[in-house]
């Protein structure tokens, strides 16, 4: 493949894995770089010192390009973008935030920025910030969510016809055939979450993962929409919020419910009753823990799969 997204991060195909707290390890990232793709560090669940050690060896684990995603919205974000700079990191991928803050301190040394919207409004102030690429990431997602709760299917579209920028479709995506249909809502690439944090390189724990693979259709909600909405495996602790909020519970009373640590101990630890377990819609779909490599080459052979089959309708 050879698009806008394979040119601005010199990569072979415009598959991105998302930079996910407690999954996206170097293991993750320097296995979908060297499987063609673009692997992202996961900052925000990693101390300055953590996060340097991966960078430093996702460098010995692959030459491929990867990058670092920074929720903007972390404590020691100073001393984070000192060690991207530090270590030469040339692709970063910000989040939850004003993409104005850091865009053209990163850019001024030489490297990539990608902002990720819930909406439209924040495309546009992103192409103001001047970052290189956009992703738009649906109500779908796994993890902290769009407030708006607008749908990928419906938000890709008014992001393209609000930006000219090179434009990734994220939230909801797992298969080839939802690759190929992101294309045509007019994204050039994709950033893959949840297929990648159940694959046998995501540093994810093995409870967490095998709870993810035996979810149904409507496992998942969208709560704590007052602190900041995430969707979440209905469970205990996922029960715990909706009652909570059912009653009106104050922000300040669900931060206490949700306490610290408790992404941690859901996702990197396997306490699957206390634990805060974050994934995206699309995981009700697999079944199997499979590695990087046979992910990318199933997302590849499908997406061919698609355009085929689409080829052949006589319309």
């Amino acid at each position: 493949m050879e698009n806008r997204i394979c040119q601005l991060f010199a990569i072979q195909y415009p598959i991105i894995a998302g930079g996910m707290v407690w999954c996206s390890g170097w293991r993750l990232a320097s296995a979908v770089s060297n499987a063609g793709g673009l692997g992202l560090i996961g900052a925000g669940s990693m101390h300055p010192d953590v996060l340097r050690e991966h960078i430093q060896k996702c460098k010995e684990a692959t030459d491929k390009p990867f990058g670092v995603n920074v929720p903007l919205m972390y404590p020691e974000i100073e001393k984070v973008m000192d060690i991207l700079v530090e270590e030469g990191v040339k692709i970063v991928f910000t989040s939850a935030g004003n993409p104005k803050t850091w865009t053209s301190r990163l850019k001024e040394q030489g490297m990539k920025v990608a902002h990720v919207v819930s909406s439209s409004k924040f495309a546009r102030k992103c192409e103001e910030a001047g970052v290189d690429a956009i992703v738009a990431e649906g109500f779908e997602a796994g993890g902290h969510n769009g407030r708006e709760e607008t749908t990928t299917m419906c938000l890709i579209p008014h992001v393209r016809r609000s930006t000219s920028l090179p434009l990734i479709a994220a939230g909801g995506i797992g298969t080839g055939a939802g690759m190929l249909a992101a294309f045509a809502l007019g994204a050039e690439g994709v950033q893959i979450g949840t297929r990648f944090a159940l694959t046998k390189e995501s540093s994810a724990h093995e409870a967490f993962k095998q709870l993810c693979l035996s979810l149904n259709e409507g496992d998942t909600k969208l709560l704590l929409k007052k602190v900041s909405p995430t969707r979440l495996v209905k469970g205990t602790f996922a029960t715990e919020v909706e009652e909570a909020e059912a009653r009106g519970a104050s922000v300040d009373e669900l931060r206490t419910l949700l306490g610290k640590g408790r992404a941690k101990k859901g996702i990197f630890e396997g306490n699957l009753e206390e634990g805060e377990l974050e994934i995206g819609q699309i995981a009700s779909l697999f079944r199997e823990e499979q590695s990087v490599g046979e992910v990318m080459q199933e997302l590849i052979s499908d997406f061919h799969a698609g355009i085929e089959r689409i080829s052949k309708l006589n319309l």
